[in-house]
């Protein structure tokens, strides 16, 4: 596994320097490296409560990314997966704490608890008045004589934050964050384990499992699920929370954490997949989804429920600095009402030729999806075959009320079915080809020099010639043939090695196979011209009649 690593030895070091170039002088950090790795506030004054929080690397943006204004004040960051020192969280606790006092919020896990307890009594030993809330927010091993804290702390951080911003005593911050963290519940699940930098990734995930309860250093889960659906996955997990859901609040925030790995894309299905199940509706506000307590780049996601008070509530809401995400209001969306388009003037008459035609058209694209997928993944995003095929379908849909008999009107309805169901530049430019045809075939011209006329139209807005390596340099030559009065096999001939010549063009000039490299076009047909190729190479097998 490749990662954007130089000096292993060094990896927080470098990441924390990262951080502090990034925050606009928000955040500074003791001069101790490369023991002692503490981000704090700058210009920090200790004139109240001061919040410290941390743990290993790895898990970013936490802990670092949420110190700042409404939230910690300092962050005491251990090496990958590793417990900071004693003497690192002894430094933050000297630097940051005035008369008010400081608050430490740690993580249930041996190493932290240690060494951030054995800080906290050193540094009451100095005189300093320091408390101690331990998050153990994880319901997968909350039977557990120790319960892992996970990225349900993160809440602790937000409320004790607001807290101390606001003012109020030691006695009240630590109270109020202890609250928060007896309520709190998270619950993970992921498909994928992280890889650890020097160390790879363990590969304990067939490629049909997933892991429910685990934590967030690449610890197994406590239970492994058959992959069925993301539907499925998601309401798995909400029923974990939803099995141990306080009857005392009827209010509750849901923080939608990405354990780092997925995509932003995948968070959203995720997140489409959790307003459907019943958790969802107890919930009054949102966080997320983003990576916010991630596992390097576990794929996967967790879920953590806060009840709400009158207390907790504007804690909640109040803006503060750092990564953490203003929450949403949850709830069913205000659509807008869908504008009208311009509605579909044609009328079905009946042609069997062209039924049949059209037919064949979009079984060949349909039969080649994958196909031209395939070829696509070489030179382009791999989603040739999908766009025609999605075209394809988008026709047959509607097949029984198109204007068959008459050709201008057929043309056109095809244009306007193919520029609302076909993605990408290809749809929108064999759609401006159809409709040219169709005001050609309308000007009285035969369809032959219809669609002619419409490449023409097409290469005009398109930009792209014949020698330029797209579907152009099939379908020029196809159409060329039929100028000139040839018939149908030799015009699939032409498109066929015109298709074909793509294979030694090195560059192109449209399209996202003009941003590769030489090596990496040269020896792959353009899927384009494939498809046109293979359009009319159909239309020859089907138009020849079967020998005996």
């Amino acid at each position: 596994m490749k990662h954007f690593i130089g000096d292993r030895d060094r990896i927080v070091q470098q990441a924390i320097s990262g951080i502090l170039a990034s925050s606009h002088g928000r955040l500074t950090r003791l001069d101790g490296y490369p023991e002692i790795k503490v981000l704090l506030r700058a210009g920090w004054d200790g004139s109240k409560v001061s919040v410290i929080s941390g743990g290993g690397s790895g898990h970013e943006p936490a802990h670092a990314g949420f110190v700042g204004e409404g939230m910690l004040t300092a962050a005491v960051c251990g090496d990958i997966f590793a417990s900071p020192s004693v003497d690192a969280v002894l430094s933050a606790i000297i630097a940051t704490t005035g008369p008010s006092g400081c608050l430490l919020i740690v993580k249930n896990y041996t190493g932290d608890r240690l060494n951030f307890g054995l800080a906290a009594t050193q540094a009451r030993a100095l005189g300093y008045k320091v408390e101690v809330v331990v998050v153990g927010d994880d319901v997968a091993t909350s039977a557990t004589k120790q319960p892992r804290g996970v990225a349900g702390t993160l809440f602790v951080h937000k409320i004790a934050g607001y807290l101390a911003s606001q003012g109020e005593t030691l006695t009240t911050v630590a109270k109020v964050a202890g609250d928060v963290a007896a309520s709190i519940m998270t619950i993970g699940m992921a498909i994928e384990t992280c890889s650890v930098p020097g160390r790879g990734k363990e590969q304990r995930l067939a490629a049909d499992e997933a892991e429910l309860g685990l934590g967030i250093h690449g610890e197994p889960g406590v239970q492994r699920l058959k992959f069925a659906s993301v539907e499925a996955l998601v309401d798995t997990a909400a029923v974990q929370l939803s099995n141990k859901l306080s009857t005392s609040s009827a209010r509750h925030a849901l923080l939608v954490n990405n354990l780092g790995g997925a995509t932003p894309l995948e968070m959203s299905i995720v997140m489409d997949a959790l307003t459907k199940t019943p958790l969802f509706q107890k919930i009054d506000y949102v966080v997320g989804p983003a990576p916010l307590m991630t596992a390097l780049d576990m794929k996967g996601f967790s879920l953590s429920l806060l009840p709400l008070d009158d207390q907790v509530l504007p804690a909640l809401l109040a803006p503060c600095e750092g990564a953490w995400p203003a929450p949403s209001r949850a709830g069913s969306p205000v659509l807008t009402p869908m504008p009208k388009l311009p509605a579909a003037n044609w009328a079905h008459s009946s042609n069997p030729a062209a039924e049949a035609l059209v037919r064949q058209a979009c079984a060949v694209f349909i039969e080649n999806e994958d196909y031209l997928n395939a070829l696509d993944a070489k030179v382009g995003d791999g989603d040739t075959g999908s766009t025609f095929a999605t075209a394809a379908r988008g026709v047959l849909g509607r097949f029984d009320g198109l204007p068959f008999g008459d050709v201008a009107a057929l043309l056109a309805a095809i244009s306007q079915i193919l520029s609302r169901t076909m993605g990408g530049s290809s749809g929108i430019l064999l759609a401006i080809l159809l409709s040219a045809a169709s005001k050609s075939s309308s000007d009285g011209h035969g369809p032959v020099r219809a669609l002619r006329d419409g490449l023409l139209e097409m290469q005009r807005f398109g930009g792209a010639q014949k020698g330029d390596r797209t579907m152009i340099d099939a379908l020029s030559p196809a159409l060329d043939i039929f100028v000139a009065g040839g018939n149908l096999e030799d015009a699939a001939k032409a498109a066929r090695k015109g298709a074909d010549s793509t294979r030694e063009m090195g560059y192109a000039t449209a399209g996202r196979s003009s941003y590769l490299a030489e090596g990496d076009l040269l020896g792959n047909v353009d899927p384009g011209a494939e498809a046109a190729a293979r359009l009319f190479e159909r239309l020859v097998e089907r138009s020849t009649p079967e020998r005996g």
